[in-house]
């Protein structure tokens, strides 16, 4: 559950009733069992039947641009040339720091539709902390400025005091979604979507978008307290799980810990952009989420030589100390993960993180080869030395004998 100004929000999809449609009140995205509400062509091109609520421009730098100081990496990476899919409630293309930075997607709400529609404005506010561009008079801006934005618009049902409403794909249309952004070249994608159930189909979309070479990146989910259901997609091998934590640098009291989670990235208070125009302020693991895909869109321009599991193994391993257990590796530094050198984090971290790569290691191949070549030289000479060792030993005690008969045979 995420909460936006004190009440907990958050989308998500449900078989059971056919909620009524409401706007506006939008946090964290939700999947859950399936619920489809069919629509019409026309509903895409009218846009939304109630549009959010207006926002007005925040000048304040807010926390995590204090945290994170983006400038500092502008020299190094900014996302160009990195594309990230944006699997949520759509992204408004009309945001004046989001303009020409959002391709035409897809729209499994609505038929037609490119993606670039959000009626609650949660994709919107998702893709901003990824990608939103510097602009006069406000201090927020995206972590990768220059990324480019993929939407997939899935779903806009919301649950306000534990009650749904809204409109949803199906989880096989969550796994669809995931696949085709996967088939049109994307380097990461973003999933501030949660699944309270292992559903088939979205397990093997996320290993199909692994085995393409693609950074997957979810929110852990905002449900706390003991039996809280696992948080999928974030607890699926290969994904990069993502919990919040707060101003003071506290994990969240709605962000669920476990083992689904490998880090932590701002996800209460943060400063997003609302459809249209304006800011707004939001909570959940839904927003710290992005943080995190846009870390790894810097890593994808900056170090283009890496593997989508480096990339994952190294925002993890450059992680700073976090309080408490539960929480993964820490929290996220991505000036550490673009500038700092040295080995890449070993594969025992990153198994116990869920990102162990079962390919071949080329340097550990050669160390393996280079080991095989020494246990044979060093057989071959064993065997030479216990050899030489045998003939000296024949030699020593023959050759006397042999010197005194003057090499005659001896008499029977």
């Amino acid at each position: 559950m995420s909460r936006v100004r004190g009440a907990r929000r958050h989308l998500r999809i449900d078989r059971r009733r056919p909620y009524l449609f409401r706007v506006g009140l939008a946090a964290t995205l939700l999947v859950g069992p399936t619920f489809v509400m069919a629509e019409t062509p026309a509903r895409a091109a009218s846009g939304c039947p109630s549009p959010p609520a207006p926002a007005r421009p925040v000048s304040a730098s807010p926390w995590p641009q204090q945290r994170y100081a983006p400038e500092r990496l502008t020299g190094l990476a900014t996302g160009a040339g990195v594309t990230v899919a944006v699997v949520d409630s759509g992204v408004d293309r009309r945001h004046p720091q989001l303009a020409g930075r959002v391709l035409a997607g897809t729209d499994l709400l609505d038929a037609g539709g490119d993606g670039r529609l959000d009626c609650v404005g949660h994709g919107t506010g998702v893709a901003s902390i990824i990608a939103a561009a510097p602009r006069d008079g406000t201090s927020f801006r995206g972590l990768a400025p220059q990324a480019r934005i993929l939407p997939v618009r899935v779903s806009e049902q919301q649950i306000v005091d534990g009650r749904g409403t809204g409109r949803t794909a199906a989880p096989e249309d969550l796994g669809r979604a995931v696949r085709w952004a996967v088939d049109r070249g994307v380097a990461v994608v973003n999933l501030s979507v949660v699944l309270y159930t292992d559903h088939p189909t979205v397990r093997a979309a996320v290993a199909y978008a692994v085995s393409r070479d693609v950074v997957v990146v979810a929110a852990a989910g905002n449900l706390s307290g003991g039996g809280a259901p696992r948080p999928y997609p974030a607890s699926y091998e290969g994904v990069i799980g993502v919990g919040a934590i707060g101003a003071d640098g506290v994990p969240a009291d709605f962000s669920l810990p476990g083992s689904h989670v490998d880090l932590l990235a701002p996800g209460a208070g943060v400063l997003v952009a609302a459809p249209g125009q304006g800011h707004r302020s939001a909570d959940g693991t839904s927003y710290a989420a992005p943080f995190v895909a846009a870390t790894a869109a810097l890593l994808r321009q900056y170090h283009p030589d890496l593997s989508a599991v480096q990339v994952a193994r190294r925002i993890i391993a450059t992680a700073d100390p976090a309080p408490g257990s539960g929480h993964g590796a820490g929290v996220l530094n991505p000036y550490r993960a673009v500038t700092e050198t040295g080995p890449p984090p070993g594969r025992a971290r990153a198994a116990a993180t869920g990102l162990a790569d079962h390919r071949p290691d080329p340097a550990l191949l050669a160390q393996q080869d280079r080991r095989r070549d020494a246990r044979h030289r060093a057989l071959l000479l064993s065997g030479v030395g216990v050899s030489m060792m045998a003939a000296v030993v024949v030699l020593a005690a023959v050759l006397p004998r042999g010197i005194r008969r003057r090499w005659r045979p001896g008499r029977p």
